[in-house]
Formats: C-alpha cells, sequence, structure tokens
C-alpha cells in the first residue's frame, strides 16, 4: 500500500522581473504532466505585505498549526505552555531614509562568537525576564511572557528590505523595540564588538523576533510535507539563473517521483506558493470523470503561476 506525499515548494513563482525573465524559457512538462492528475483542493489568496508568507501558511495547515502568528519556535523545540520565539542577531544597515536587514550569513558568526555574544546578552535580557538557549549560531531560543502574542514576520520577509514596515506588531511591540535600542548601545562600543570591527566584520547592531507565540499542546504527530528550499532560497538572493536550474532539478527529483507515486495508484498532495498565495492540489478524492478529463486536459504552470 502506497504511503501519501505531499509537495510543499515555496517560491515556485515571483513577481520580481528578473522571475518574469526567467519563466519566459522555463519549461516543466513534468510538473505539468503531474498537474493533469490531481485536482485542485484549496486555494489560499493573500499579499505581499502578508507577514505570514504563503508556504508557512501552507506548512502549519498541514500540521495542525494555526495559519497566522504560527509559534515556530516552539514548535520546533516542543515547548508547551511557555512564550517563545527565535532570536536572530543581525546587523541593520542604517541609510538616510531606510534601514535594511541584511543576511544573517554575512555575519560570519561562528558557534564560539555566537556563544560569546549570547552570553553576553542573556543577563540583560533576564532583567524583562527573557530566557535565552543556543540551538545555532544565528538562531537562539527565546523564553519570554513578551512572546505571547506577539505577530511577527519571519526573517525572509525582511531581508534585503526596510525593517520599520515588518516590526513585531502586538501589545508588547514598543517593548520589543526599545530591547533594539539598547541592545545598539549596549554592543556599540563592547569588547566584543571591537574584536569584530578589528577583523574587519560586519557589527551585530540587532536582532531579529519571529516565530513567536505560544503552543498550548502539541499537535497530533502527523507525517511534515517535503519541502525543498532551493527555489526559495535562490529567491531570496535575486538569482534567478540559480532558481530556473532549481526548478530543473524538481523536474528530475521531487516531481518526477511523485509523478511515478500517482501513477502507481498512490495518494498526493502538491502546494505550489507564491509570494502572496499558494494553491493546493490533491487525488485523495478525485472522480473517475476527473481523472478521464485530466487525462485529455493539459494544466500549464504558466497559467497557475499569476495566482501565486
Amino acid at each position: 500500500m502506497h504511503r501519501a506525499r505531499h509537495l510543499l515548494i515555496p517560491m515556485a513563482a515571483s513577481t520580481a522581473p528578473g522571475c518574469e525573465q526567467a519563466l519566459q524559457t522555463l519549461r516543466l512538462p513534468q510538473l505539468e504532466r503531474l498537474l493533469s492528475r490531481l485536482t485542485l483542493t484549496h486555494a489560499d489568496a493573500g499579499l505581499e505585505t502578508d507577514y505570514a508568507p504563503p508556504h508557512e501558511r501552507a506548512l502549519a495547515r498541514a500540521l495542525g498549526l494555526p495559519e497566522r502568528a504560527t509559534p515556530w519556535a516552539a514548535y520546533r523545540q516542543r515547548v508547551t505552555g511557555s512564550a517563545c520565539a527565535w532570536l536572530t542577531p543581525c546587523h541593520w544597515q542604517i541609510g538616510a531614509d531606510h534601514v535594511t536587514l541584511l543576511h544573517p550569513g554575512q555575519l560570519g558568526l561562528t558557534e564560539a562568537d555566537s556563544r560569546a555574544l549570547m552570553d553576553l546578552i542573556a543577563p540583560w535580557l533576564a532583567q524583562d525576564g527573557i530566557a535565552l538557549t543556543w540551538v545555532a549560531p544565528t538562531l537562539w531560543l527565546a523564553q519570554g511572557e513578551l512572546f505571547a502574542g506577539l505577530e511577527c514576520a519571519p526573517l525572509e520577509r525582511a531581508m534585503g528590505r526596510d525593517v520599520r514596515i515588518w516590526m513585531p506588531r502586538g501589545a508588547q511591540g514598543t517593548l520589543v523595540q526599545r530591547l533594539h535600542s539598547e541592545l545598539q548601545m549596549l554592543l556599540y562600543t563592547h569588547p566584543w564588538s571591537e574584536a569584530r570591527a578589528a577583523r574587519g566584520e560586519l557589527p551585530v547592531n540587532a536582532f531579529w523576533v519571529h516565530g513567536a507565540g505560544t503552543l498550548a499542546a502539541l499537535p497530533a504527530e502527523t507525517a511534515e510535507p517535503e519541502t525543498p528550499m532551493a527555489l526559495h532560497d535562490a529567491a531570496l538572493r535575486q538569482d534567478w539563473a540559480a532558481w530556473a536550474q532549481a526548478w530543473q532539478a524538481l523536474e528530475r527529483g521531487a516531481i518526477a517521483e511523485l509523478l511515478r507515486h500517482v501513477a502507481q495508484g498512490g495518494t498526493a498532495q502538491l502546494t505550489l506558493c507564491g509570494e502572496r498565495s499558494s494553491l493546493q492540489f490533491g487525488n485523495a478524492h478525485r472522480s473517475f470523470g476527473d481523472k478521464i478529463v485530466g487525462l485529455f486536459q493539459r494544466k500549464r504552470f504558466a497559467d497557475l503561476r499569476e495566482q501565486l
């Protein structure tokens, strides 16, 4: 018996000019054959200004989590009954009329540097009831009531953009802004920062709060969708040649595998996500008539991408 499979593809399309150009010559025959065997089961319409991007909403829905203000930190760390968030040290590039969040990877933080920074910041945040746990160089778990009911934008929404429109919303939003200001003063002339400057490294002058919220209980165990991130990562870099190559890799890999799975009688879901919206397709409740029509009716990706 075939197990059900779900392939969730973030950033399948973008409104960026570079993406539009790449799409002119992109051919996805395997995807279109797969789509001809599936039926649209769910459409999630949104805006580019929504805090939660479509692929996060789709993943949350598949896992039985809230689709908006999803408590990702609590879920990933399996923390219940306590407000949590991810904290990412980062660099804000301050211009005359904008404040741009650079990709945290540009900091080049080693584990040792990151742990030293967290040890430096932890006593200061403890004064506001926030406890830190190290997870990765640019990802720390923060726990404290500050993060209850705080709506946060993920890093990808703010990276390369003016952070001021993506700051956390909610009753505690002004406290987060105060902490940002205090952190800048704390680190500005600290020996830890001066050592980085001497090595020619970017200063850490801010942190980004994301994935905040409280999880009352863990949702029922469910298989997590396969979520390849190559398209997503290339789109964040605005590398549309790499984005097109990632599509071709999916054609040869995950999409071809899902098509074989469906052809052999397996149950499948496919979710295509853009910057605004997502479309979910499946065959679990497909009628015989739908199957016959699908065999003779081609679904073109070019006709769907406008809905993403």
